[in-house]
Protein backbone atom coordinates (compact mmCIF):
# COMPACT_ATOMS: atom_id res chain seq x y z
CA UNK A 1 0.00 0.00 0.00
CA UNK A 2 1.21 3.31 -1.09
CA UNK A 3 0.35 7.00 0.54
CA UNK A 4 1.56 10.55 0.23
CA UNK A 5 2.21 12.67 3.60
CA UNK A 6 2.14 16.29 2.03
CA UNK A 7 3.85 17.94 5.28
CA UNK A 8 6.47 15.59 4.87
CA UNK A 9 6.80 15.81 1.07
CA UNK A 10 7.72 11.60 0.63
CA UNK A 11 5.46 8.52 -0.71
CA UNK A 12 5.97 5.84 1.68
CA UNK A 13 5.28 2.42 0.94
CA UNK A 14 3.49 -0.25 3.47
CA UNK A 15 3.57 -4.11 3.25
CA UNK A 16 2.26 -7.06 5.26
CA UNK A 17 4.17 -9.78 6.63
CA UNK A 18 7.01 -11.04 4.97
CA UNK A 19 10.46 -12.73 4.98
CA UNK A 20 12.64 -10.62 3.52
CA UNK A 21 13.02 -7.18 1.50
CA UNK A 22 16.16 -6.95 -0.75
CA UNK A 23 16.81 -3.56 -2.85
CA UNK A 24 20.25 -3.72 -5.73
CA UNK A 25 21.58 -5.84 -8.15
CA UNK A 26 19.78 -9.34 -6.54
CA UNK A 27 16.46 -7.78 -6.85
CA UNK A 28 17.69 -6.67 -10.35
CA UNK A 29 18.69 -10.05 -11.31
CA UNK A 30 15.16 -11.52 -9.80
CA UNK A 31 12.86 -8.96 -11.68
CA UNK A 32 15.00 -10.64 -15.03
CA UNK A 33 14.55 -13.85 -14.27
CA UNK A 34 10.53 -12.75 -13.34
CA UNK A 35 9.84 -10.92 -16.71
CA UNK A 36 11.08 -13.78 -18.69
CA UNK A 37 8.57 -16.22 -16.99
CA UNK A 38 6.27 -14.65 -17.68
CA UNK A 39 6.82 -14.02 -21.23
CA UNK A 40 8.24 -18.09 -22.05
CA UNK A 41 6.21 -19.61 -19.07
CA UNK A 42 6.93 -23.24 -21.48
CA UNK A 43 10.48 -22.90 -20.88
CA UNK A 44 10.17 -22.90 -16.61
CA UNK A 45 9.78 -26.64 -16.85
CA UNK A 46 11.48 -28.07 -13.92
CA UNK A 47 13.74 -27.05 -10.96
CA UNK A 48 16.77 -27.55 -13.63
CA UNK A 49 16.26 -25.28 -15.77
CA UNK A 50 15.19 -22.73 -13.48
CA UNK A 51 18.62 -22.01 -11.60
CA UNK A 52 20.41 -22.89 -15.04
CA UNK A 53 18.20 -19.47 -16.56
CA UNK A 54 18.94 -17.48 -12.96
CA UNK A 55 22.55 -18.48 -13.36
CA UNK A 56 22.78 -17.03 -16.77
CA UNK A 57 20.69 -14.13 -16.34
CA UNK A 58 23.42 -13.27 -13.25
CA UNK A 59 25.60 -13.13 -15.54
CA UNK A 60 24.40 -11.21 -18.27
CA UNK A 61 23.07 -8.83 -15.84
CA UNK A 62 26.74 -8.21 -14.40
CA UNK A 63 25.75 -9.53 -11.71
CA UNK A 64 28.97 -11.44 -11.34
CA UNK A 65 31.04 -9.11 -12.43
CA UNK A 66 29.97 -6.35 -10.64
CA UNK A 67 32.69 -4.53 -10.04
CA UNK A 68 32.98 -4.26 -14.01
CA UNK A 69 29.51 -3.84 -15.39
CA UNK A 70 27.65 -2.36 -12.78
CA UNK A 71 28.39 1.78 -12.08
CA UNK A 72 29.66 2.39 -8.96
CA UNK A 73 26.78 5.33 -8.94
CA UNK A 74 23.75 2.76 -8.93
CA UNK A 75 25.75 1.07 -5.23
CA UNK A 76 22.92 1.09 -2.40
CA UNK A 77 24.94 3.83 -0.86
CA UNK A 78 24.95 6.46 -3.62
CA UNK A 79 21.22 5.64 -4.59
CA UNK A 80 19.55 6.07 -0.71
CA UNK A 81 20.50 7.45 2.29
CA UNK A 82 19.66 4.60 5.32
CA UNK A 83 18.56 5.30 7.99
CA UNK A 84 18.07 2.80 11.41
CA UNK A 85 16.29 2.75 14.85
CA UNK A 86 17.94 1.07 17.66
CA UNK A 87 16.08 3.31 20.46
CA UNK A 88 12.61 3.71 20.18
CA UNK A 89 12.32 7.57 18.65
CA UNK A 90 15.80 7.48 17.88
CA UNK A 91 17.15 7.36 13.77
CA UNK A 92 20.48 7.53 13.28
CA UNK A 93 22.71 6.65 9.57
CA UNK A 94 23.52 3.84 8.49
CA UNK A 95 27.14 3.47 7.12
CA UNK A 96 26.66 1.11 4.01
CA UNK A 97 30.46 0.40 1.95
CA UNK A 98 30.73 1.96 -1.36
CA UNK A 99 31.00 -1.85 -2.35
CA UNK A 100 27.74 -3.17 -1.66
CA UNK A 101 25.20 -3.14 -4.77
CA UNK A 102 22.64 -5.37 -2.73
CA UNK A 103 21.14 -5.06 0.71
CA UNK A 104 18.95 -7.40 2.50
CA UNK A 105 16.56 -6.84 5.49
CA UNK A 106 15.77 -10.37 6.82
CA UNK A 107 12.70 -10.82 9.33
CA UNK A 108 13.37 -14.34 9.67
CA UNK A 109 16.92 -16.04 8.87
CA UNK A 110 15.48 -17.56 5.41
CA UNK A 111 16.52 -15.91 2.46
CA UNK A 112 16.47 -17.67 -1.31
CA UNK A 113 15.76 -20.94 -0.45
CA UNK A 114 16.44 -21.35 2.97
CA UNK A 115 20.05 -19.41 3.07
CA UNK A 116 20.67 -17.39 6.31
CA UNK A 117 22.63 -14.18 5.17
CA UNK A 118 23.28 -13.32 8.97
CA UNK A 119 24.87 -16.54 10.09
CA UNK A 120 25.54 -16.17 13.97
CA UNK A 121 27.74 -13.71 14.91
CA UNK A 122 30.62 -14.89 17.82
CA UNK A 123 31.21 -13.66 20.91
CA UNK A 124 33.43 -10.89 20.02
CA UNK A 125 30.94 -9.64 17.44
CA UNK A 126 28.69 -9.51 20.25
CA UNK A 127 30.79 -7.28 22.44
CA UNK A 128 32.35 -5.20 19.90
CA UNK A 129 29.12 -4.45 17.63
CA UNK A 130 26.39 -5.69 19.60
CA UNK A 131 25.28 -8.27 17.27
CA UNK A 132 23.30 -11.30 17.88
CA UNK A 133 21.87 -14.53 16.74
CA UNK A 134 18.57 -13.85 14.56
CA UNK A 135 15.83 -14.55 16.70
CA UNK A 136 12.43 -14.18 15.62
CA UNK A 137 10.87 -12.20 18.58
CA UNK A 138 13.47 -9.87 19.30
CA UNK A 139 11.65 -7.00 17.45
CA UNK A 140 14.86 -6.70 15.36
CA UNK A 141 15.63 -6.66 11.52
CA UNK A 142 18.98 -7.44 10.30
CA UNK A 143 20.05 -5.78 7.58
CA UNK A 144 23.30 -7.31 5.29
CA UNK A 145 24.86 -6.13 1.94
CA UNK A 146 26.69 -8.29 -0.47
CA UNK A 147 29.06 -6.78 -3.39
CA UNK A 148 28.79 -9.04 -5.83
CA UNK A 149 27.58 -13.08 -6.82
CA UNK A 150 30.70 -14.15 -5.89
CA UNK A 151 30.39 -12.52 -2.18
CA UNK A 152 26.55 -14.37 -2.35
CA UNK A 153 28.09 -18.15 -3.11
CA UNK A 154 29.87 -17.79 -0.36
CA UNK A 155 26.17 -18.62 1.85
CA UNK A 156 26.76 -22.08 0.49
CA UNK A 157 29.66 -22.52 3.19
CA UNK A 158 28.62 -23.66 6.69
CA UNK A 159 29.47 -20.54 8.12
CA UNK A 160 29.27 -18.38 5.28
CA UNK A 161 27.64 -15.09 5.57
CA UNK A 162 27.16 -11.80 3.73
CA UNK A 163 28.22 -8.62 5.49
CA UNK A 164 26.58 -7.66 8.62
CA UNK A 165 25.66 -4.33 8.71
CA UNK A 166 23.24 -3.73 11.43
CA UNK A 167 20.21 -4.79 13.82
CA UNK A 168 17.24 -2.55 14.32
CA UNK A 169 14.13 -2.27 14.86
CA UNK A 170 12.98 -0.33 11.98
CA UNK A 171 14.93 0.61 8.78
CA UNK A 172 14.53 3.34 6.21
CA UNK A 173 15.81 4.17 2.69
CA UNK A 174 15.40 7.70 1.72
CA UNK A 175 15.80 8.50 -2.10
CA UNK A 176 16.45 11.65 -3.63
CA UNK A 177 16.61 13.11 -7.16
CA UNK A 178 20.04 10.97 -7.65
CA UNK A 179 22.03 9.21 -10.87
CA UNK A 180 19.67 6.60 -11.32
CA UNK A 181 15.97 7.13 -13.15
CA UNK A 182 14.80 3.53 -10.99
CA UNK A 183 15.73 0.84 -8.85
CA UNK A 184 14.94 -2.90 -8.02
CA UNK A 185 13.11 -4.44 -4.87
CA UNK A 186 11.83 -8.10 -3.85
CA UNK A 187 9.88 -8.97 -1.08
CA UNK A 188 9.60 -12.99 -0.66
CA UNK A 189 10.64 -13.41 -4.34
CA UNK A 190 8.55 -10.99 -5.68
CA UNK A 191 10.52 -8.28 -7.79
CA UNK A 192 9.58 -4.91 -8.95
CA UNK A 193 10.66 -1.77 -10.92
CA UNK A 194 10.86 0.79 -8.55
CA UNK A 195 10.81 4.56 -10.35
CA UNK A 196 13.14 7.18 -8.36
CA UNK A 197 12.26 10.83 -7.95
CA UNK A 198 13.43 13.07 -11.21
CA UNK A 199 12.43 16.00 -9.33
CA UNK A 200 12.66 17.34 -5.53
CA UNK A 201 10.32 14.51 -4.45
CA UNK A 202 11.72 11.91 -2.52
CA UNK A 203 10.61 7.93 -1.98
CA UNK A 204 10.98 6.53 1.32
CA UNK A 205 10.59 2.94 1.91
CA UNK A 206 10.38 2.08 5.87
CA UNK A 207 10.42 -1.33 7.51
CA UNK A 208 8.96 -2.04 10.95
CA UNK A 209 7.68 -4.26 13.10
CA UNK A 210 3.95 -4.19 13.49
CA UNK A 211 2.78 -7.51 15.61
CA UNK A 212 3.66 -11.30 15.75
CA UNK A 213 1.74 -14.26 15.05
CA UNK A 214 1.75 -17.89 16.01
CA UNK A 215 4.54 -20.17 13.41
CA UNK A 216 4.63 -23.70 13.33
CA UNK A 217 7.94 -25.10 13.76
CA UNK A 218 10.14 -28.21 14.02
CA UNK A 219 11.94 -29.24 16.53
CA UNK A 220 15.19 -28.22 13.82
CA UNK A 221 13.95 -25.35 12.91
CA UNK A 222 16.36 -22.79 12.10
CA UNK A 223 14.29 -20.19 13.36
CA UNK A 224 15.10 -19.18 17.25
CA UNK A 225 13.52 -17.78 19.98
CA UNK A 226 15.49 -15.64 22.97
CA UNK A 227 13.78 -18.00 25.39
CA UNK A 228 15.32 -21.05 23.44
CA UNK A 229 17.16 -22.86 25.74
CA UNK A 230 19.86 -23.83 23.19
CA UNK A 231 20.61 -20.01 22.49
CA UNK A 232 21.81 -19.57 25.60
CA UNK A 233 24.50 -21.64 24.97
CA UNK A 234 28.17 -19.48 24.45
CA UNK A 235 30.53 -19.36 21.64
CA UNK A 236 33.88 -20.39 22.07
CA UNK A 237 37.55 -18.75 21.67
CA UNK A 238 35.85 -16.31 20.09
CA UNK A 239 34.76 -18.21 16.89
CA UNK A 240 31.79 -18.07 15.10
CA UNK A 241 29.07 -20.62 15.17
CA UNK A 242 26.65 -19.83 12.39
CA UNK A 243 24.91 -23.18 12.84
CA UNK A 244 22.15 -24.33 15.35
CA UNK A 245 22.84 -28.43 15.84
CA UNK A 246 20.05 -30.98 16.08
CA UNK A 247 21.68 -31.75 19.40
CA UNK A 248 20.98 -28.17 20.31
CA UNK A 249 17.49 -28.17 19.55
CA UNK A 250 16.66 -31.44 20.87
CA UNK A 251 17.12 -30.06 24.23
CA UNK A 252 15.19 -27.32 24.28
CA UNK A 253 11.96 -26.85 26.52
CA UNK A 254 8.51 -27.36 24.05
CA UNK A 255 7.47 -24.19 26.72
CA UNK A 256 9.66 -21.84 25.91
CA UNK A 257 9.30 -22.09 22.13
CA UNK A 258 6.28 -19.70 22.12
CA UNK A 259 7.06 -18.66 18.72
CA UNK A 260 5.93 -22.63 17.63
CA UNK A 261 2.24 -23.22 17.45
CA UNK A 262 2.83 -27.16 16.47
CA UNK A 263 1.87 -28.90 19.89
CA UNK A 264 -1.56 -26.54 20.47
CA UNK A 265 -2.50 -27.97 17.18
CA UNK A 266 -1.72 -31.66 17.52
CA UNK A 267 -4.44 -33.52 17.44
CA UNK A 268 -5.77 -35.83 20.37
CA UNK A 269 -4.71 -39.28 20.61
CA UNK A 270 -8.37 -40.45 21.34
CA UNK A 271 -9.89 -38.32 18.47
CA UNK A 272 -9.99 -40.57 15.08
CA UNK A 273 -8.67 -38.78 12.15
CA UNK A 274 -10.57 -40.46 9.67
CA UNK A 275 -13.89 -39.89 11.11
CA UNK A 276 -13.21 -35.82 10.51
CA UNK A 277 -14.37 -34.30 7.67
Amino acid sequence: MESFDPQEGYHTFRGGFWNYFSMGMDAQVSYAFHSERKLHPEKFKNQLVNQSTYAKLGCTQGWFAASVFHPSLKNVAQLAKVKIMKKHGQWQDLHIPQSIRSIICLNLPSFSGGLNPWGTPSGRKKNERDLTAPYVDDGLLEVVGFRDAWHGLVLLAPKGHGTRLAQAHRIRFEFHKGAADHTYMRIDGEPWKQPLPKDDDAVVVEISHLGQVNMLATQNCRSKSVNDVSSSTSHHNGEEDDDFSDEDDSRAEPEFRKFGAADTFRIPDEIDISQLS
